[in-house]
């Protein structure tokens, strides 16, 4: 997002900006950020924050309703017959 043909970004300080931004908005307990037992790691606050739960994926859902769906649809023979005879 901040490289361009003509400027190369400073990586400090773009490290620095991400820092201070995890570091601000991973505090509350409603905040869509939560920190993790490991230091510099965070993940998305799925219990807490309903914009995280707003970003995840649910496949489960998908892949039931596609299975669903094959079930009720009735196949159609497309093959010929070979001994239909011709009035």
């Amino acid at each position: 997002m901040n490289c361009t043909f003509f400027n190369q970004p400073d990586y400090e300080e773009i490290h620095t900006y991400v820092q201070q931004y995890m570091l601000r908005n991973s505090k509350s307990s409603q905040s869509l950020i939560e920190r993790t037992d490991r230091r510099g790691r965070y993940r998305l606050n799925t219990r807490g924050s309903a914009d995280a739960q707003q970003l995840m994926l649910q496949f489960r859902e998908k892949q039931e309703e596609e299975k669903e769906e094959e079930e009720t649809k009735p196949q159609q023979d497309l093959s010929l017959d070979l001994f239909d005879t011709l009035v």
